[in-house]
């Protein structure tokens, strides 16, 4: 549905009436409708200036999550000393 609003008047009282011409007009005031867009541009702006703030928290809280699952191998020593030994019994 597409909204009309008058520039003029408080959205609170106002009502649509159509005219002779079939153009919608304000029931106080008498002036044309205005038509309303779907999306503004400053909703625009605000949808990013907020994805880039939330965004690295999200992926910041996904990655921790995943860290706490599966815990990375810490000791990185213990594995090559086990590597060097598989090599030299094999040798």
């Amino acid at each position: 549905m597409v909204r009309y609003y008058c520039p003029y008047c408080n959205p609170k009282y106002q009502f649509q009436k159509q005219s002779s011409k079939g153009n919608l007009i304000c029931g106080l005031c008498g002036e044309d409708l205005v038509k309303k867009p779907f999306i503004r541009l400053n909703q625009i702006i605000a949808l990013v200036a907020a994805s880039s703030l939330l965004l690295p928290l999200i992926y910041t809280f996904i990655f921790l999550i995943k860290n706490q699952i599966n815990p990375p191998n810490k000791n990185y020593q213990a594995i090559s000393t086990l590597m060097i030994i598989i090599k030299e019994k094999l040798s």
